[in-house]
């Protein structure tokens, strides 16, 4: 057993007089040692109620013969961080999840991991840190929120940024808004839409990662909790198998997760912490494979924002087995490909979807092409982009002057001032990984411009990223960004950008010697924060092309 080394021997009596210090027995540290990542804390809703699965998974561990050991991880809220400083932090994160795992892992060997997230950067940061280790490790989300209810409708997080834009708009009142706020989140779990966490728990599940039901079940229910003692009990398998997450995370594995991505209408921010994931297990995936999966796949899905459904309609119709159930009749899934449990081909056996209104038949899609598109031009070279699924059909193209904003707070503050008229482009610019620096998320302009009813005549540009929680043609993860030289540093108020997003192109109506001709005169700016972890991070951060990875 890898725990042998900080446990067993003649020369280990002080290690496990330190482990008695703990209270633990003899018996206890016979057995193998499993860690149990707790990213619980009391400001993040989706990590409230994670104790709870903490012990119903060392429940599991003890049962299947295994002695629990639970420590730590952060976790971002987004919702709360969001349109101020806090939100530079949150992609961060993720590199210090993983580098935090990874060094209590080593630090003390032990066989197993159990990792539980539930939002957006700490699925991800966990990945990362098993595919780094490759000791056996299962993971168990703390599961999706149940959506809200106000006058009869079903709402989210998304509803109420959206509401804020109602009331600069002079369509919802302030105590209507009130009214809303009260509703939207009715308790536990990650934001009941399609957003990040959901669509990062959905692939983890995909990627084989976590038991089937990871993605979807409630965090209320306790089939969440039946669900974690099950994981508990599944590591210890994983690690009398020795099948480590190498085993688990092959290419095969990522081509499956990318389908049910596109299938579902994901998140964009899922083309971020893909191809992090894959680095860190030795799988390139870049910008061009996102593309190819994209153009092969249908859009099964359309849940909330691209929708009216939310995670636990897709629950209800059968969940990620079902969508991939639904796709292998396509060719589309390896059902050889290896999980925690098996094949995806075991997971699959006997899967139906049971509401077709949620996921669609693979022979009546939304559309015959996947949820996310990648975009390439003049203004981005190495690639942006959006989420089609929830682009308004007479906004996938579009031709317009450009509104230039050197940050998100610039933009809204002419958003909501009602300085942006139809047709514009809203360029925010020199909020990417290096930029911002830590590549903000911005769902309070793209919200506000839907609340203000504008989202089928206004984009937005960025080479920082949008909300998974983000409708409209919001195109993201412009590469290369503003502080690295792209060409979005150089464009100016009125030049015509022009989006196709059917034909994959995004440019601006300049000559190629007039971009080099601005470019000369460009100057790189100071940057933002120049202490700190932040400053660190825009030092190594790579561009969001290929995953805002850091590189030494």
């Amino acid at each position: 057993m890898r725990s042998d080394a900080m446990k067993k021997g003649i020369e280990k009596a002080p290690h496990r007089s330190l482990f008695k210090a703990l209270g633990y027995v003899d018996r206890e540290l016979e057995l193998p040692l499993i860690g149990v990542v707790n990213s619980h804390n009391e400001i993040v809703p989706g990590h409230m109620h994670l104790n709870d699965i903490a012990e119903a998974v060392k429940a599991g561990v003890r049962l299947a013969g295994g002695t629990p050991i639970e420590f730590p991880a952060i976790a971002v809220c987004d919702g709360i961080a969001m349109n101020h400083t806090g939100m530079k932090y949150s992609l961060a994160s993720r590199e210090l999840i993983a580098d935090s795992i990874e060094v209590m892992a080593q630090a003390h060997p032990f066989d197993g991991l159990v990792l539980i997230p539930s939002c957006d950067k700490i699925v991800p940061g966990m990945l990362m840190a098993a595919a780094r280790l490759n000791i056996p490790a299962i993971v168990v989300s703390g599961g999706p929120m149940l959506a809200g209810r106000h006058n009869g409708q079903q709402l989210s997080l998304s509803n109420l940024f959206e509401a804020v834009g109602k009331v600069y708009a002079g369509s919802m009142t302030e105590e209507e808004l009130h009214e809303v706020e009260e509703s939207a989140c009715p308790g536990c779990g990650s934001c009941a839409g399609m957003f990040t966490a959901n669509s990062m728990n959905c692939l983890t599940e995909a990627l084989g990662m976590a038991l089937p039901g990871n993605g979807t079940i409630p965090a209320v229910s306790a089939a969440r909790r039946r669900l974690a003692k099950m994981a508990g009990m599944q590591i210890m398998k994983l690690v009398q198998e020795d099948i480590c997450p190498s085993d688990i995370m092959t290419r095969e594995a990522f081509n499956n997760g990318l389908a049910v991505d596109m299938a579902l209408g994901c998140s964009t921010n899922t083309v971020l912490h893909l191809p992090a994931i894959a680095t860190e297990a030795g799988v390139e995936i870049n910008l061009d494979l996102v593309n190819m999966t994209s153009e092969r796949t249908p859009n099964l899905c359309k849940l909330s924002p691209a929708g009216p459904f939310f995670m636990q309609d897709l629950d209800e119709a059968g969940g990620i087995p079902a969508v991939m159930a639904e796709l292998s009749q396509k060719g589309l899934i390896n059902l050889e490909a290896r999980t925690v449990t098996g094949t995806v081909g075991d997971n699959l056996s006997g899967k139906i979807v049971f509401r077709r209104d949620v996921i669609r038949s693979v022979e009546d899609p939304y559309s015959s092409s996947g949820g996310i598109a990648v975009l390439r031009g003049n203004l981005a070279p190495d690639g942006a982009v959006v989420k089609k699924s929830a682009v308004a059909p007479e906004m996938l193209k579009h031709s317009g002057p450009a509104r230039v904003f050197e940050s998100e707070e610039e933009a809204v503050q002419a958003i909501t001032e009602k300085k942006i008229n139809k047709g514009d482009v809203i360029v925010i610019r020199y909020e990417g990984p290096k930029g911002g620096p830590g590549m903000r998320e911005m769902l309070t302009p793209t919200a506000t411009v839907a609340g203000l009813g504008m989202d089928k005549d206004v984009a937005l540009l960025t080479d920082g990223r949008f909300s998974g929680a983000t409708r409209g043609a919001s195109i993201g993860h412009i590469s290369p960004e503003a502080a690295e030289g792209g060409t979005i540093a150089i464009i100016r108020e009125g030049d015509i950008i022009e989006i196709d997003i059917p034909n994959n192109s995004l440019n601006v109506v300049l000559s190629q010697a007039e971009i080099s001709a601005r470019l000369k005169e460009w100057q790189s700016p100071e940057p933002r924060i120049k202490k700190g972890y932040l400053a660190r991070y825009a030092r190594h951060v790579t561009s969001a092309s290929t995953g805002a990875i850091i590189r030494d």
